[in-house]
């Protein structure tokens, strides 16, 4: 009997031996950092909500990070933080959830043991619950609405997108999904989905190899339950330019986002190539962009006008890319700023007084029509080696801090890579303008779109009536401007106030109705 007890002893350390092992790790050393970052990474998000309770990731999250931990109230915790300037913080995205812990080196041994309870022995009381619930519900309800509604449109147009997949939904659930929400649930999910067999873990700055393997330990302690990572549902295929107006009482402008699916991401070389054309027509709030030249700078219409080939969180904050946002089911987008609706104009300006719509349809056609022009032309020598050489540096500035180099180091493991901004310059070196223009055909079209967007009741139903009909929508500008603008950009707007688009559907939303 004792010869099998110590068989069996030894075979369980070989396997627990056998999962610390294939544990992911990706390690950023810095000697001369004052400061350990951790990042533990479970391979879950909001396509890991079961079917009727979308949201369920994320509120198992927050109550994690939210709530007590190993006996310790949540309050407790962080009057015990803040004297030491440590955090924590848990963000879900819709593939991957990741809990990132940050201390300065002095204080990494006290910090470790709370940083230990919030992964393995969160409290998940109903006090806490009631509470973190609560602001989860508000966010559905109205916070979603309200809050913003360039980022409004942005989640309604991946509603359309991935309609019917487990893509679709916001990663904080739907307003009803999120009343059905219990605490039961969250335990199961936890046990469920937040698994030794799903975790990677990241470790950046002044630490010592003890550390980690302490670290690598206690996550080899996580729920042992079997896990199949959900497969993200895939971007649908619009019939034409398919538009959803949402009407929403007070809306600042018109807010419009328009995309469609994109077969490629960083896992990809080719990629690279779709990434100089994109920074050359929209590079996020970069002024020298086509988008940015010709519908703000040129006609004052907006702040800004971009374009992406992946999901760019908080668009509105982020000046760089941000990590932790890692996506297989990718496509492709523009973004308008909001621009002027009919009624605010007609208060502005005497001589627009008539004008049945503003900015929006007008605004809508010049993106599009400038994606036609470089999916005709592409893009000449000069503009490619300018952008080239403009991404070469500017992408050494996307990971400045240790947090955000250790981010983009576990993001790179998701597309396969080890370290995707260190190879991104030498593809951009080795990328050709043969390869960006063929990319630019291959991957882009505007025949086939979804479109989002977010206006004032009083601008819904006459947009709409001219985007179906395809009615012309001159440019509205006060006598003053268009005195002084030259003559080619007079000429132009004539030619975008005509210009076709393939709009097929046009639906209007009531703000209230979505989301639910």
């Amino acid at each position: 009997m004792k010869h099998i007890l110590s068989g069996f002893i030894s075979l369980l350390l070989v396997i627990c031996a056998t999962q610390v092992q294939a544990m992911e790790v990706v390690e950023l050393k810095l000697a001369n950092s004052n400061k350990v970052v951790f990042k533990v990474r479970f391979n879950n998000g909001s396509v890991s909500d079961p079917a009727g309770k979308q949201g369920l990731t994320y509120a198992t999250a927050s109550l994690m990070s939210q709530g007590g931990a190993g006996g310790i109230s949540y309050s407790d915790i962080q009057d015990t933080l803040h004297p030491w300037a440590a955090t924590y913080s848990a963000a879900v995205d819709k593939q991957v959830t990741t809990f990132t812990f940050q201390v300065p080196v002095a204080f990494v041994d006290e910090f470790y043991p709370i940083m230990k309870n919030v992964l393995l022995a969160p409290d998940f009381t109903e006090k806490d619950f009631s509470r973190v619930m609560k602001n989860q519900q508000n966010y559905v309800d109205q916070i979603v609405r309200a809050s913003s509604d360039e980022d409004y449109s942005k989640f309604a147009l991946e509603h359309q997108l991935f309609s019917g997949g487990n893509m679709q939904h916001l990663r904080q659930g739907t307003s009803e999904s999120v009343k059905g929400l219990t605490l039961d649930d969250i335990k199961s999910h936890y046990q469920n989905t937040f698994t030794r067999h799903n975790v990677s873990i990241g470790v950046a700055g002044n630490y010592d190899d003890a550390l980690l393997q302490r670290l690598k330990k206690d996550m080899s302690k996580l729920s042992g339950s079997a896990y199949t990572p959900a497969t993200p549902s895939k971007a649908n295929n619009a019939n034409g330019i398919e538009v959803e107006i949402i009407a929403k009482e007070g809306a600042f402008g018109s807010a419009i986002f328009t995309g469609a699916p994109l077969a490629i991401t960083r896992a990809d070389d080719e990629f690279v190539a779709l990434m100089i054309a994109n920074s050359w027509m929209g590079e996020h709030r970069k002024a020298y962009s086509r988008l940015y030249q010709k519908i703000r700078q040129a006609r004052s219409m907006n702040y800004g006008d971009y374009s992406y080939i992946e999901w760019y969180s908080a668009g509105g904050s982020n000046q760089l890319p941000p990590s932790g946002v890692p996506r297989a089911s990718n496509y492709w987008s523009i973004w308008i700023r909001p621009v002027q609706i009919a009624t605010q104009l007609q208060k502005q300006y005497e001589e627009l007084a008539d004008i049945k719509i503003g900015h929006a349809h007008f605004a809508l056609r010049m993106a599009i029509r400038e994606f036609d022009l470089m999916i005709k032309n592409g893009m000449d020598k000069e503009q490619f080696e300018a952008t080239k050489t403009f991404l070469r540096s500017y992408t050494k500035l996307y990971a400045q801090s240790p947090a955000a180099q250790l981010g983009w180091l576990m993001d790179s493991r998701f597309y396969g890579r080890k370290d995707y901004l260190a190879e991104l310059d030498t593809l951009l070196d080795k990328t050709t303008l043969q390869q960006v223009n063929n990319a630019i055909r291959k991957h882009w079209q505007t025949d086939n779109m979804f479109v989002t967007i977010v206006t004032d009741v009083s601008e819904a139903k006459p947009l709409a009536d001219s985007l179906i009909n395809n009615t012309p929508s001159p440019m509205s500008y006060s006598n003053l401007v268009k005195s002084g603008l030259p003559e080619e950009i007079l000429a132009e707007d004539e030619v975008v106030a005509n210009y076709p688009l393939n709009i097929k559907k046009v639906t209007i939303v009531d703000s209230a109705d979505t989301f639910k």
